[in-house]
């Protein structure tokens, strides 16, 4: 498991939004969204609810945070 992968899970989770949390890490939204799918397809587990308004936390994801 990669840190920068669990680094950007959290500011994910704190933000609710990929692209606050991709300013807050200075990375891009695209490089942010890539590293929260890697995380997912490491641990086999749907960590957020994608909505048109931002990103929430599945019950799997607040167990991980």
């Amino acid at each position: 498991m990669d840190f920068n992968r669990l680094r950007s899970f959290a500011a994910v989770a704190e933000a609710g939004h990929l692209t606050r949390a991709a300013e807050k890490l200075h990375i891009s939204q695209p490089a942010l969204s890539a590293q929260i799918k890697a995380l997912e397809d490491e641990l086999d587990l749907t960590l957020f609810e994608r909505t048109s308004t931002g990103m929430t936390l599945t019950a799997a994801g607040k167990r991980l945070l």
